[in-house]
């Protein structure tokens, strides 16, 4: 029987005026029935490319197919070439044959549209039934998907679901018509480990009960642990490794797998220097590459260290309900009551699952939100005494890094004016001349170059717009910073780089930090205490070894077994 899905020979280029890129070089790649297939590599690997070409997804310019075909034969003896089908042909294929869950659900999802008008709209389009039985079938995949309530769901907007709620919309929306092959583009990057875990069991599930081929794109290869039976590794538009999942982590070949597997935290000693892959492609060249810099977390704060932020009995409300006049019925506590202190020169990470209060926790340390009872002192001053205008003062000690960079950045100037503006408005340095060279003394302290000064935001990848959120964040010389989310959604490699500079700057400039994270091997590695957060409260907090091996509370224990791939030493 012949393969469900066969690529063979795949070339792709992207024309750009004069200018070429190749982002597919003779791809081959076979998917059988029943069969999960994990395309692996980073951002700009070709893994999108590969999954959104199967699909004539890929604008055709910029986008121009050199060479190769892609077979797919659903009933295992009739073949067709997706590549030659016309855009007619292709509609009847995608969503109906071919199913696809895209990589963020909130902007796949129309926000005008209930979320069971957009399940129901495919089935309408793939099948001959009427609206009510087209309803019928769609309550009956969001009871599969394991919605909450899902006649209720069934009226609902996009925007009154959660990350995974929405997750498995798109999993009946890709999966309502039957499709014989399933193709997810990283479905759980941005969504916490214990909604990512289910996610993955519930497509797993899914695909075993419907026999379908299922090609998962992702970056992580604790990912592909979890649910894939082969691993394809892609490198700059290669394939530079495929094997079962069995023999990728038991023998991986290639550097670049090597690496992959490598710079996971989840695989390190607390504080210990994360390999990147530009080591072991360098050390596979032959090339002599120098000793890593070893950074050392130290395991307990000494006691001669003082207290810089002392947080008393904080609580934040946000109303829930109101009547018509705008009388507040009831409120969601964000913060319940929380207390805890952090001395200088220490790492306090703080981990939970979205919703659970801990970026509303982060943001009123810094009084971005006003709390509604408790008190904050930073070194010795009181932070809730103080008037808006009175903080501007201290928003030199006090920074930032917010989870997403390129909505923190202005698109409309540079990344040096960007990094300059503090120093402007807090009057550091009295020349431009003077800032402009601090800018590039500090774009060099995070790994970039002095040369990227008039570049844009756009101009940048992912984990290059984070180092330059952090060289904002250091700007002004900081003694204490939030990192919020800082490195949930990089890829494996690049956090690793970013954990990497974290610890080296923190080493060199001796700040202060809190580091948010949904991810508990990530606070883990790169904190010296440990606070778990659950729907505002403080459910556990301790040495981070100890939290991490010998969790007490049963929501850090599900935390902790949701980790992918863990392999923990």
């Amino acid at each position: 029987m012949l393969p469900l899905l066969q690529i063979n020979n795949l070339c792709v280029d992207f024309v750009s005026g004069t200018d070429t890129t190749s982002a597919l070089k003779n791809i081959s790649v076979s998917v059988n029935r029943g069969e999960i297939v994990a395309l692996v590599g980073e951002s700009g690997s070709g893994k999108s490319v590969t999954a959104l070409s199967i699909l004539q997804l890929v604008p055709s310019p910029p986008a121009k197919y050199l060479s190769g075909e892609i077979l797919f034969s659903e009933n295992g003896k009739e073949v067709t070439d997706l590549l030659q089908r016309n855009r007619y042909e292709m509609q009847d294929i995608r969503g109906n044959k071919i199913g696809i869950i895209f990589q963020e659900p909130m902007t796949s999802l129309n926000p005008v549209l209930t979320c069971g008008e957009q399940v129901m709209e495919g089935i309408l389009l793939h099948k001959k039934v009427s609206k009510a039985d087209a309803k019928k079938q769609t309550i009956r995949w969001f009871e599969q998907v394991k919605l909450p309530d899902p006649e209720a769901m069934f009226s609902r907007y996009p925007h009154q679901l959660s990350g995974g709620q929405k997750q498995r919309v798109m999993i009946a929306i890709a999966m309502c018509c039957g499709p014989s092959l399933l193709i997810c583009d990283e479905p759980t990057t941005a969504l916490d480990v214990t909604v990512q875990k289910t996610i993955l069991r519930l497509i797993r599930e899914l695909q075993e009960q419907s026999g379908m081929g299922v090609i998962f794109i992702t970056h992580d290869l604790g990912v592909v642990a979890e649910i894939a039976d082969k691993a394809v590794v892609m490198y700059q538009g290669e394939i530079v490794e495929q094997n079962s999942v069995k023999e990728i982590f038991a023998a991986p070949r290639h550097p670049y797998t090597k690496a992959l597997l490598a710079c996971r935290p989840v695989n390190h000693k607390r504080g210990e220097r994360l390999p990147v892959v530009s080591d072991f492609l360098e050390a596979a060249s032959g090339v002599k590459i120098q000793e890593p810099r070893v950074t050392e977390v130290v395991p307990v704060i000494p006691p001669k260290n003082p207290v810089l932020l002392r947080v008393e009995h904080l609580s934040v409300l946000f109303p829930a309900k109101k009547t018509f006049f705008g009388k507040v019925l009831s409120y969601t506590r964000a913060v319940d009551d929380v207390s805890f202190e952090v001395c200088q020169g220490e790492t306090l990470g703080l981990v939970g699952e979205s919703g659970c209060g801990k970026t509303t926790l982060g943001r009123t340390l810094l009084r971005l939100i006003d709390p509604t009872n408790g008190k904050i002192t930073y070194d010795g001053i009181d932070l809730t005494a103080k008037k808006r205008e009175e903080l501007l003062s201290l928003r030199k000690e006090i920074q930032i890094v917010f989870q997403d960079p390129y909505s923190s950045l202005n698109p409309r100037i540079t990344i040096g004016a960007a990094i300059a503006e503090p120093m402007k408005v807090h009057g550091l340095l009295p020349t431009g001349r003077q800032r402009k060279d601090k800018v590039m003394e500090l774009l060099e302290k995070v790994n970039l170059k002095a040369e990227h000064f008039n570049r844009y935001p756009h101009e940048f990848s992912g984990g290059q717009r984070q180092r330059i959120v952090i060289a904002r964040a250091l700007a002004l010389g900081p003694s204490f910073i939030v990192c919020d989310e800082s490195v949930s959604a990089l890829d494996v490699s690049v956090q690793a780089q970013v954990l990497n500079l974290l610890n080296d700057l923190k080493k060199e400039f001796g700040f202060t930090v809190i580091f948010i994270s949904h991810d508990l091997s990530v606070v883990r590695y790169i904190s010296n205490r440990i606070m778990v957060m659950n729907k505002g409260k403080i459910v556990e907090s301790g040495y981070a070894d100890d939290i991490y091996f010998n969790p007490q509370s049963e929501y850090t224990r599900k935390l902790i077994s949701s980790v992918p791939g863990s392999i923990v030493a």
